[in-house]
């Protein structure tokens, strides 16, 4: 076989993954919530492409801020908002060991709350960095954020 034509073969075969992929990502948005559920206990970020029924709906976000944690930048305002569903994601990101930083999608009233700020800097001290500018001027937070990962010192007010 030619180079070229196993070269064609390739860029045919990823080109066939690729839109096999988009319509199971636009399918996804019509899909039940069962399904959606399914697909985002396995791949937390496939939430993008859940409805905006499903992005608001808990059960649907818990398990998909449970896989990955920074899915919660996919959940309706209204969620990021929610305590629970935020401690989630900032607890789950530091039990997969990835620098994401979940409470950068939470809302302004969340990263001023100092229980959700103090759990997410125990995990990831540069969480720092999205708390609120009165949390990254609280001793017990910044001493937390510190003890964690001595870099946020730079992120303290």
């Amino acid at each position: 076989m030619s180079s070229a034509l196993k070269a064609s073969e390739n860029m045919i075969a990823r080109a066939t993954r690729i839109l096999q992929r988009q319509v199971f990502e636009l399918e996804l948005q019509f899909s039940p919530k069962e399904v959606v559920l399914t697909e985002v206990s396995q791949h937390g970020f496939s939430l993008v492409h859940a409805s905006e029924e499903l992005k608001g709906d808990k059960e649907v976000v818990l398990v998909a801020v449970n896989q990955n944690g920074n899915a919660l930048q996919f959940a309706s305002e209204e969620l990021k908002g929610d305590k629970e569903v935020v401690l989630a994601a900032v607890n789950q990101v530091a039990v997969r060991g990835r620098n994401g930083q979940a409470l950068e999608y939470a809302s302004e009233e969340l990263q001023g709350d100092k229980e959700v700020v103090l759990a997410a800097v125990n995990h990831d001290g540069g969480a720092l960095k999205c708390a609120s500018e009165e949390l990254q001027g609280d001793k017990e937070v910044v001493l937390a954020a510190v003890n964690q990962n001595g870099r946020a010192l730079q992120k303290a007010s």
